[in-house]
């Protein structure tokens, strides 16, 4: 009963941001996204037997305090797979981020995927695509895009079981294999408040936020379209625009939610003289600093020269389009009896076993 699990972070160009159900992690209105390759990515392996006193999770080899709420909460999922499985072993868990986490590179999304596919495979379950989505979307919202690979569409669902509340994919990678995502990193310390923490900020005290979600029906029309058609330009202003508007909500917030900081502005003021001629780059950044700036293939090398010559720009990495989460037959995080096998991620060398 051990499967493990490698997958990708997605990055939205429709962002999520808000519940109108906080335990099932019910969106107020629907997303779109991206799910990346393995430049970014989470493995994850997990282990059942009921030799198991309680419970334990390892992340990038630490082990995790499950009493905290936000891991409990994160982990509910476990107890739903063991009710579809009719076991009630408990589970050893070990994930590993191969890139900064909690920083806005989507790291929940990539690593409660992957959770969600080991889970599930070592409990014996077999889950079509539907299931595994809805299954991710307990541990987080975002990670239910990121079971699937290519353009992928969260429908929000209006039941209040969440029945109707999953992710489909829209286009394939194969789609549009051209996009790229030049990330520049500015800051990849742990951000201060939690994209959990502060959805629920704003849902309850910006002013603001009804008028984004009155906004975002059709602007998922019009994204959906443009990415169909392979209309950079078109897309390029959409995805600035969300992204403005959803950090303008965020600061609506109150107290304020900052997630963005100077050299997050910075990189906005690069792009848009980058596009004096025409939009050929566009940034997008989620719940923390770190840009996101979608281009396509041909363009890529000078996006990412561009960034580089920014100065608070620490690191810049080149991402493609992705296939969504993979199975693996060997490189496992933990032995067979749920001990934890020494590892860490090592930038130059990947992840070293030790």
């Amino acid at each position: 009963m051990r499967a493990t699990f490698e997958a990708t972070p997605n990055i939205a160009v429709v962002k999520y941001w808000g519940k109108r159900d906080e335990k099932l992690i019910l969106p107020t209105e629907g997303s779109l996204s991206f799910t990346m390759d393995e430049t970014l990515k989470t493995r994850t392996t997990v282990v059942y037997s009921k030799k198991f006193k309680a419970d334990s999770f390892w992340l990038n080899g630490q082990k995790i305090d499950l009493s905290d709420k936000e891991t409990a909460e994160r982990l509910q999922l476990l107890d739903v797979i063991r009710r579809k499985a009719g076991i009630q072993d408990k589970a050893h868990i070990a994930s590993l981020n191969c890139f900064p986490t909690a920083a806005g590179f989507a790291s929940s999304a990539a690593g409660l995927a992957a959770l969600s596919c080991a889970a599930s495979m070592a409990a014996g379950l077999k889950l079509n695509p539907r299931e595994t989505s809805m299954l991710a979307r307990l541990g987080s919202g975002s990670a239910c895009r990121s079971v699937l690979g290519g353009f992928v569409e969260w429908k929000k669902g209006v039941k209040a079981d969440g029945s109707d509340s999953f992710a489909e994919q829209v286009a394939p990678a194969t789609h549009w294999p051209e996009i790229r995502n030049v990330i520049a990193v500015v800051d990849a310390t742990k951000k201060k408040v939690s994209s959990r923490a502060g959805m629920k900020q704003t849902v309850a005290t910006s002013q603001l936020y009804k008028a984004r979600l009155a906004y975002l029906p059709g602007l998922i029309h019009d994204m959906k379209k443009a990415v169909l058609a392979k209309d950079f330009e078109t897309f390029g202003e959409l995805t600035m625009r969300e992204s403005s508007n959803m950090h303008a909500v965020m600061l609506d917030t109150w107290p304020p939610i900052l997630y963005l900081n100077d050299h997050s502005k910075d990189v906005m003021h690069a792009v848009n003289e980058f596009n004096a001629n025409g939009i050929q780059a566009a940034y997008t950044f989620d719940a923390g600093p770190n840009a996101h700036v979608y281009t396509t293939k041909n363009q890529a090398g000078a996006v990412q020269k561009m960034l580089e010559e920014i100065p608070g720009v620490t690191e810049t990495l080149v991402c493609g389009v992705g296939n969504g989460p993979k199975r693996l037959e060997t490189g496992h995080l933990l032995d067979e009896s749920g001990n934890v096998i020494p590892h860490a991620f090592n930038q130059s060398k990947g992840i070293v076993f030790t």
